[in-house]
């Protein structure tokens, strides 16, 4: 007798935005399945994923079309956790509480009630800090956190969209350890499945089944995994898999003096950033203790270490964001923090792109891409003003370098995860500042936009007007001018090195 499918869908399409993608898409899930869905930057996996949680986007694409699935489906995605940080600001009552902190709420008080919540807290590895508070978690921790909660609810079906981003190597090994035991423990007498969603097919769980791949909107495969993983092979003899070259104009140098045209190379040879013994606490937790670092123009730098390890907190210090900037021998472009410089004199001397910045820019309303790129100039989530015609050409000239430029007039919120960052990084770019900051740049970006990106911040580091900060958990990221690293050390004794390569 076969297997009672825990997701049906036959002869159905998704309506997306007044779109149909994945016309007359059949596809069926069975008990003890784990499926990898993989594809490009909008190839569908996003609108197929809502889909399945909200029926209502499916419609039948002839007579016999029909759409059944699970009771109880959880989602753990960029956007579960942009919600979970964005509610956790919303009750933050640090002006009421005694040393003007709140922490937030602990893992322990979000797993409290759940079914074997320690069991959970111990396999996503989060019990030693179950009675954290949410501002002294990394964004790892709080991954990992809700993951725990997740599984605590004991779900029919677990999705975890591009669960391994911004991991270390030491978490992309431990979750995919931990994914293995989960799908392996399924069976057809256990209703638990589970879609692990993918931009690139890498660190892939082993005990992963069946793979469903999407381009344009349409399925171009839909099957075992071991047949998956052979027409991968046989495309990649043929070079069908290797990522497009990143083309650029051979006066691109020419295109930024352009852009730069209100700018001179400065012969300051004062550092942008110079940290002296700098120490930063929380609740008696050391995060950064005794550190001396030093950045001169057109040095540009990995900064790396495990989640937990400092960075957001390093990075917090130079972009004005953290109070204790002002008890640290900090100075930034050749003046002391709290010399009396504004957060704003500080914010229009750096380009940045991190993943809060992307949360905040997801929340807005509807905007153009044009928009946000030219959102660049005033350092503003949205623009309050208006923008100048040579904005605007300067942010046309970005997109083109982008190869975005077909999606100036598009709204942000309608792009997929990985052309909105690819707009972001544009944005950080597009005044040409002494200081561009990347936060896990390549964070959702198939092969083709993050070889893409990468050239593009190789080449702007290579004219001479920006130095990048580069923070990133993947060493096959590193540019050819990032020739300096940043490692800090969790525990160590000292808690950081400085390595040049």
């Amino acid at each position: 007798m076969s297997e009672h499918p825990l997701l049906s869908i036959q002869h159905a399409s998704i309506l997306h935005q007044q779109q149909i993608f994945l016309r007359d898409f059949s596809w069926t899930v069975l008990p003890g399945e784990a499926w990898v869905i993989t594809g490009s930057n909008g190839s569908g996996k996003t609108t197929l994923i809502n889909a399945i949680i909200d029926s209502e986007k499916m419609v039948p694409s002839s007579a016999d079309g029909f759409f059944s699935a699970f009771s109880k489906i959880t989602l753990l995605s960029f956007e579960a956790v942009a919600a979970f940080i964005e509610n956790e600001l919303k009750n933050d009552d640090s002006d009421f509480v005694e040393g003007g902190i709140d922490p937030g709420r602990t893992p322990a008080a979000l797993l409290e009630g759940c079914p074997e919540a320690e069991r959970y807290a111990s396999i996503c590895g989060i019990s030693h800090i179950l009675h954290r508070g949410l501002k002294f978690l990394s964004t790892g921790e709080i991954r990992r956190t809700l993951l725990a909660q997740a599984l605590a609810g004991a779900p029919d079906l677990l999705i975890l969209d591009d669960p391994f981003d911004g991991l270390d190597s030491e978490g992309v090994a431990t979750l995919s350890a931990l994914l293995d035991s989960l799908i392996g423990s399924a069976s057809s007498s256990n209703k638990t499945a589970y879609m692990i969603v993918l931009d690139r097919y890498i660190s892939v769980p082993r005990s992963c089944t069946h793979v469903l791949e999407l381009e344009g909107g349409k399925t171009v495969f839909s099957g075992t995994r071991e047949d998956f993983e052979q027409r991968l092979a046989e495309r990649t003899l043929l070079g069908a898999c290797e990522p497009q070259n990143a083309s650029f104009p051979a006066d691109l140098d020419e295109e930024l003096a352009v852009l730069d045209t209100e700018k001179t190379l400065s012969d300051d040879t004062k550092p942008l950033i110079e940290m002296t013994r700098v120490s930063v606490e929380w609740s008696g937790r050391k995060v950064l203790d005794d550190v001396s670092w030093t950045v001169n123009k057109g040095e540009h730098w990995i900064i790396r270490g495990p989640n937990g390890s400092g960075k957001t907190t390093l990075l917090e210090l130079i972009t004005g964001d953290n109070p204790q900037v002002f008890r640290n021998r900090v100075s930034l472009f050749g003046a002391p923090r709290g010399s009396g410089e504004t957060i704003w004199e500080i914010k229009e001397k750096i380009g940045f792109v991190s993943h809060r910045l992307h949360q905040e820019y997801r929340r807005v309303g509807d905007v153009t891409v044009e928009t946000v790129i030219v959102s660049g100039f005033y350092d503003s989530i949205g623009l309050y003003e208006r923008a100048s015609t040579e904005e605007r050409e300067k942010a046309a000239r970005w997109l083109e370098l982008g190869n975005l430029q077909n999606l100036a007039k598009e709204a942000f919120n309608a792009l997929s995860y990985g052309d909105q960052r690819s707009v972001l990084i544009l944005r950080a770019a597009v005044k040409l500042p002494p200081l561009i900051i990347l936060d896990e740049p390549c964070h959702g970006l198939d092969e083709q936009h993050r070889a893409r990106t990468l050239s593009l911040m190789q080449r702007i580091a290579e004219t001479g007007h920006s130095t990048l900060l580069h923070v990133t958990h993947d060493p096959d990221e590193y540019l050819p001018c990032e020739t300096n690293i940043l490692e800090l050390l969790p525990g160590g004794d000292p808690m950081y090195r400085i390595i040049t390569r």
